[in-house]
């Protein structure tokens, strides 16, 4: 069967490798067709040739791995050792070896979920981010009334915006040095702040101090240290991005004087939150349809990831499909 693997810093290779086959499946795995993956900013790193931790990480100028970053997947059930999956079903999810770029992809079945067939694959690999966004602004207080900013308006950024709007927010600002405006209106943000964060931060006045902020970049240590000097007294900062390092310095002066509340996490429950993105998607119709703005063949896969690597202004989701 086909596999993507990176073979050096922004370049993937494709590779024959073995067929699984349902005698391959543990307790609780399903095996999937590959059908459609889409492209998450935590991918991007190992399209860099970053080393990862992941086992198996071991590649002389970059991973190596067989399938690997992709984790968004789409897929027809070929066999199921998981009581709520039967061959056939259509499911989106998490590739749980993030190693999705490939013919036939073993995943837990419990990151696995049944989705909407009037939507196509590429638009249900939406519903995986969508479901991670649901999780993390389920840790929030209420938001009904509150001023919320959003560091960073990348796919991830803009569904936050789009969420924390849905759920009550009275104010929604968007950060980002790209141009998001055109985008930003469609998703919740009432003031789209084109800057840097810490050019942002500089500029606020305590009055727009937002009650709560997410940090939805990730991959660096200066924007979480922003968001805790941007929100106002007694608020919450949630960090959402991926920590490529161990260690972040605070300022734990500013969380102690202000009273502070830092979260983060990764997405618990998965099977669940994908059933709340679903019912959620329902009831916002063109959610998807809209989030999802290029595609590309799986024998892109390489274009497809330069562009994800591009400050390209009218780019949100990008998905890869047979």
């Amino acid at each position: 069967m086909w596999s993507y693997r990176i073979i050096a810093p922004y370049l993937f290779e494709r590779t024959t490798i073995a067929d699984k086959t349902p005698e391959c499946l543990a307790d609780r795995q399903v095996l999937l067709r590959f059908q459609a993956a889409g492209i998450c900013g935590s991918d991007l790193p190992g399209f860099r040739g970053a080393k990862g931790r992941l086992p198996g990480d071991d590649g002389r100028s970059a991973a190596e791995k067989d399938g690997f970053p992709i984790h968004e997947v789409a897929g027809e059930v070929i066999a199921s050792r998981h009581p709520e999956h039967r061959p056939g079903d259509r499911v989106v999810g998490w590739a749980s070896g993030f190693d999705g770029l490939m013919e036939r992809v073993i995943s837990d079945g419990d990151g696995l979920a049944r989705y909407d067939s009037a939507l196509t694959p590429a638009q249900a690999v939406g519903l995986q981010p969508l479901a991670c966004v649901l999780y993390a602004c389920g840790q929030l207080p209420d938001l009904t009334g509150r001023h919320v900013a959003i560091i960073g308006q990348g796919s991830i950024g803009l569904l936050f915006s789009y969420v924390v709007k849905a759920a009550g927010a009275r104010r929604v600002t968007g950060i980002d040095p790209v141009d998001r405006e055109k985008l930003s209106y469609a998703y919740g943000v009432d003031d789209a702040v084109r800057a840097t964060s810490d050019r942002w931060v500089s500029q606020l006045a305590p009055e727009d101090r937002p009650d709560v902020v997410v940090e939805a970049v990730g991959h660096q240590v200066a924007t979480l240290g922003h968001a805790i000097e941007a929100v106002a007294p007694g608020g919450t900062v949630f960090y959402f991005g991926v920590a490529d390092d161990p260690t972040y310095p605070i300022d734990m002066r500013a969380m102690l004087r202000k009273s502070l509340t830092l979260k983060s996490g990764v997405t618990l429950d998965r099977r669940r939150v994908l059933e709340a993105a679903s019912r959620f998607a329902a009831e916002h119709p063109g959610l998807l349809e809209n989030y999802l703005t290029h595609t590309f063949p799986v024998d892109h896969v390489q274009d497809a990831f330069e562009l994800a690597c591009q400050p390209v202004p009218e780019r949100v989701k990008i998905a890869v499909t047979l």
